[in-house]
């Protein structure tokens, strides 16, 4: 099991035990899972990582839950991280490689998170799973609770795609939509979560719901044979994600997995509807001023993020950069990703194309370095976008005559 100590405050530094709470009482800064490293690292190694599931759950002695607790689990992580030689040479990075967590089974990196909060809530005694979601933490939420039994409700913004509405209902959750953006859900969720003895995933339950996104790093560098890569490239909602992909490359060198210290360049990916964390790093100030969300990337359209600050500081001190992408670029990210490397990304991944294709013609790179980037999930719930993509080449009826007509005047490949 995970050699968890007890919640410990961000800012002050404050210890807490163990409960569904995410917020100092003396500063009201954030609280994080606290380890007994040395403990783990006497009971883990390479070898007893091979040996576990092949899901997020072969890290379990890095995560915050206890051995006896029944798991909530669909079988989220150890997703491809795939080779991306012709998308690599459109943009010239010559050794690019995709963590491809489109195929979660709710088609997202969420899986992982929600994977870890709710069994956590079931180990607290927790009864019914609540999330304010902008649509991938509903999908998951409300799969997650359909497999453990659990009744769920997920609060969201009232114009989300109807997919991601879709694959939240098809599991039986009870969707509350709010007139209005995420940012005014999210305070919602965090007042019903003071009334209701609920699992809110990312709100009381956050602490430990968070330390999910550590497996993205950890997988990383197991699938490249245990070693580091030299850029990551992830999108920014919360903040939440690349904050603990920062962790989880210190962590490995903590336990001795790795060597110390990572040397990892992690870079942040933001729509230009929607850039914060972007602005404030191109400003060069510390703090992150908020915004009123306006973009097709709604699914990280957070205007106010509550790891905002974290994840600047973490950008900053791995000597990363962060840049955002246009609406169009965006679109023109998610068609190059599917038409060189075969895989159909949300919007959230055209931001994290995007960026990466910027990074890239500003010489971010050198050659020989590895770059991994972050693809959180699938585009089939976000058609919307690249409706416009969805009509037929040409049209013609069942002659080879025609066929050949079309193949002659190139509308149709001949090799």
């Amino acid at each position: 099991m995970a050699d968890i100590a007890n919640l410990k405050c961000r800012e002050c530094g404050r210890t807490y035990d163990l409960a569904p709470i995410h917020v100092c009482e003396f500063c009201f800064g954030p609280l994080e899972a606290d380890y007994d490293y040395e403990a783990i690292d006497q009971q883990t190694s390479r070898e007893t990582i091979a040996a576990g599931p092949r899901s997020i759950w072969r890290y379990v002695d890095l995560l915050p839950v206890s051995e006896n607790t029944p798991r909530v689990d669909l079988g989220a992580g150890f997703t491809p991280l795939v080779p991306a030689p012709r998308l690599g040479a459109e943009l010239g990075i010559g050794d690019l490689w995709l963590k491809n967590d489109t195929v979660n089974p709710t088609f997202s990196f969420k899986d992982r998170v929600v994977s870890v909060a709710l069994t956590k809530a079931r180990e607290f005694g927790l009864k019914v799973a609540a999330a304010g979601t902008t649509g991938n933490l509903g999908n998951s939420v409300a799969a997650h609770a359909a497999k453990a039994g659990m009744p769920a409700v997920v609060f969201m913004p009232s114009d989300l795609e109807q997919g991601k509405i879709v694959t939240t209902a098809i599991y039986g959750a009870t969707i509350v939509a709010i007139k209005g953006n995420y940012d005014e859900v999210n305070r919602l969720c965090a007042e019903v979560a003071d009334a209701y003895d609920w699992a809110f995933v990312n709100t009381n339950v956050r602490p430990f719901y968070s330390e999910g996104s550590k497996t993205l790093a950890f997988e990383c560098v197991e699938q490249l044979g245990w070693k580091y890569p030299d850029h990551m490239v992830v999108p920014i909602g919360s903040g939440s994600q690349l904050v603990k992909i920062r962790k989880g490359l210190e962590e490995l060198a903590k336990v001795r997995l790795m060597p110390a210290p990572p040397h990892t360049k992690i870079h942040g990916a933001q729509a230009a509807g929607c850039a914060p964390v972007a602005s404030a790093f191109a400003e060069g100030v510390d703090h992150v001023r908020p915004v009123k969300p306006d973009t097709i990337a709604k699914s990280i359209a957070i205007g106010n993020p509550a790891d905002g600050p974290y994840a600047l500081a973490a950008v900053r001190s791995t000597g990363g950069r962060c840049d955002t992408v246009s609406e169009q670029e965006i679109v023109d990210a998610i068609v190059l990703l599917a038409r060189t490397e075969g895989i159909f990304t949300e919007t959230a991944g055209g931001v994290t194309v995007g960026v990466l294709r910027k990074l890239a013609q500003d010489g971010a790179f050198k050659k020989g370095e590895r770059v991994c980037a972050m693809i959180t999930g699938m585009g089939l719930k976000t058609l919307e976008p690249v409706a416009d993509r969805g009509r037929p080449t040409v049209t013609i009826v069942p002659t080879m005559d025609e066929f050949e007509e079309k193949v002659e005047l190139g509308l149709i490949p001949r090799a």
